[in-house]
Order: structure tokens, then sequence, then C-alpha cells
């Protein structure tokens, strides 16, 4: 009895899940069609310019690191102890040309020099009589020699003599062979005290006064600072329009610019940076401080370029590749890059007439229908071009 019930729920439930199932269905398809519009034919609004070539003057700003005229390393010529100049030796110490910068101990050897002269002198007394006797004409000259030299000083030079009977005289004495041997050791003393080539700055010091340096040994690098040029890298594509002699404008941020003039071109190029270095000199000014290590910016000459038009770097893809509207249409058509600027670049390759894109567009292709912007003129909002001027 109970198994009768259940399956009589069952059928029941069954008929009516089926019945309501085709219901559905019978109402749905009683539902009437909406009616589609036509597909609309969707426009983009883009900023395009009408190719005009003409004469342009480009030149190239870029930014440059100053740099000495001159860098060079104070090494020791002479073994000894490090003594004091008129100049601190530590680094960031200014100096003037000629300035005596350090010594290497030299006492022992002024005294050496000293008893040389010394021995010298006697050797002049000893041949002074003979060369009154043999060599009249000659005496004067030699006796005035002797009276002339100082312990103190650097030998004075040797009287001139033609006769060849005095010279050989002279070597058989010694004193030739004296002469010279003490003009070699105050060549050698000088050695021992070093002095500012140039007016600079010390950037490193590597042995300071009281230290022990042997022959060769660095002791400091230095700088020129009254001589400074500005090394600026420039990409390499650039460097063809800059020449040796150019004048430039240096922009320091005081209260003047300074002049410059391009003196050397590398000629190479930096593989990692693929930019060639231009090496521009100052004209230094007494009221602008230009310090080694700072960075300027450079303004090279513009240069004329004939024929040709500019628009943003942005507009062209594909290296030399731009979009042209035509008949209302995007078409793709490449152009000619003559010069690359930092933002923009100079080309020819167009129609005159044809209209180029100025911009950058984004998931595009050809023959996406586009309307024209104007350009903005006195600041106002871009409109549409008319209709006889699309795609003229």
């Amino acid at each position: 009895m109970n198994w009768r019930k259940i399956t009589f729920v069952v059928i029941a439930l069954i008929v009516l899940l089926g019945g309501s199932a085709a219901l559905s269905k019978l109402f749905i398809s009683m539902k009437p069609e909406p009616k589609q519009g036509p597909a609309a034919d969707v426009k983009r609004y883009v900023s395009a310019k009408q190719v005009v070539y003409e004469d342009i003057v480009s030149g190239v700003t870029a930014l440059g690191g100053v740099i000495a005229g001159n860098e060079v390393l104070l090494v020791a010529e002479a073994a000894g102890k490090i003594e004091a100049g008129a100049v601190s030796l530590k680094k960031g110490a200014s100096f003037k040309k000629g300035q005596h910068l350090a010594s290497i101990y030299k006492d022992e050897m002024e005294l050496a020099l000293k008893s040389k002269k010394s021995v010298f002198l006697k050797s002049l007394t000893n041949i002074l009589p003979d060369l009154k006797i043999d060599f009249p004409d000659s005496y004067q000259a030699f006796q005035d020699f002797f009276n002339r030299i100082d312990l103190n000083k650097e030998l004075p030079d040797m009287p001139a003599y033609d006769d060849e009977k005095l010279k050989v005289f002279l070597a058989s004495q010694g004193i030739l062979n004296d002469f010279y041997s003490i003009r070699q050791d105050e060549k050698r003393l000088e050695r021992h005290s070093m002095y500012a080539p140039f007016n600079g700055t010390f950037t490193q010091v590597n042995h300071e006064v009281g230290a022990y340096v042997n022959t060769g040994g660095q002791i400091a690098k230095m700088i020129r600072t009254d001589m400074l040029e500005l090394e600026v890298p420039v990409e390499n594509g650039f460097s063809k329009w800059i020449k040796l002699g150019d004048r430039v404008k240096v922009i320091t941020g005081q209260h003047k610019n300074l002049e410059g003039t391009v003196v050397r071109k590398a000629a190479f190029v930096d593989q990692n940076s693929q930019s060639r270095s231009v090496f521009v000199k100052v004209t230094p000014q007494p009221d602008v401080e230009l310090l080694a290590g700072e960075f300027l910016s450079v303004e090279f000459p513009g240069y004329l370029i004939e024929g040709a038009m500019e628009i943003p770097r942005s507009a062209v893809f594909n290296t030399n590749t731009v979009f042209t509207v035509v008949d209302g249409y995007l078409q793709k058509q490449q152009i000619n890059i003559i010069k690359v600027n930092t933002s923009t670049l100079i080309f020819d390759g167009l129609d005159e007439g044809t209209y180029v894109v100025q911009e950058a567009l984004i998931n595009v292709k050809e023959r996406t229908p586009v309307e024209i912007l104007e350009a903005q003129v006195s600041g106002n909002t871009p409109t549409k071009k008319n209709k006889d001027e699309k795609g003229s």
C-alpha cells in the first residue's frame, strides 16, 4: 500500500516538472524578437597637421660634467721623508702656479754638493796661475767665474772658450768633469723640491708630511682649476651636427651664463650609452665659480635643415612609420628621418599637403575612420575640420 503511494507521488512530480518546462518554452517562443538597428559607424578624432616643408634651424642641448683641463700625479723623483712646503699637503688644499708644494729630505745631499763645490774651487785655484801664463786671454774670464761661485747657489755657466789647447788643459786637470758632475747633482737636488705646475687643488693625497716615500711613489693627485672643460656625452646621431670651433652657451644656473668652444670630439662611441663625448673649453669669468665634477647644460648652435618638417617623436612607430589621414581613413606611410631631438624629430619623404597624425594612437589599424581636429589656436578648444577639408 505504501509503495503505491510513493510511486504515485513520484509520477505526479515528473508530470508537473515536464509540464512547467514545456509551458516556459512555449511562452519564450511567443515573445517577439527586438529589432536591431544598423551598426554604428564609430569614428575617432585625431590631431593631424598638413605636411608643409620649410627651412628649420635645429640645435642640440645636452648635459655635461665639468672636468679639469689638466689632471696630474705628484710623483716623488727621490726617496726620503716628505717635508712641508708652502702649501698644506691635504686633500682639497688649493695652490698657485710656482708655489712650493713639498720637499723630500735633502740635507745630506745639499752638504755633499757643497763639498763637491769646495773641491772644485780648490781645483780652479790650482789652475789659475797656469792660465795667467799660458792662456792670458782666458785668465780674466775664469777668474770672474771663480769669484761668482757661491756654495749656497747653483754653479754659474762655464766661460766660453774656442782654444783647443785650453780645452785639453781643462780636461786634463779634471775641471770639465768636476763641473758637469756638480751640474748633475744640482739637477738631482732639484728633484727633492716639488713646485706647482699650475693653479690647482689636491683631489687625493696618498702620503702626507712626515711619511717616507720611495722614488716613483705617488704622493698626491692634483687638478688644474683655472682651465676647465666640459665633457658632454651626445647621442651619436646628434654628434654629426656639432663641429670643432662651434661657440656654445653654458647654462650655469647662476646670475649669468658662460661661453665655450668645442675643442675636441671623441673618435669612439661609449659602448654602454652609445654616446660620443664632445669636449667644450669654457671661458672663465671672475664672478662665476665652476667646480670640477658639477653638471651643466650646454646649448650647441642650431644648424639649418632645408625642406623639412618637425613632428613629435611619439607620433612615429616602427622606427620610421606614421599614420596619415587619407579620405577620412588612417593609412600607414614611411618617412625619411633627418634628425631626432629629445621630444621631436625632423623628417621629409611625405607629399606636401598630406595630413600626418601628430599623436600616438593606441589600438588602431589602417582603414580606421577618423575625424581631424584642428590645432589649437590661441588657446581655443580643438574643433572638427570641415568636411570639404578632410582627406584633401
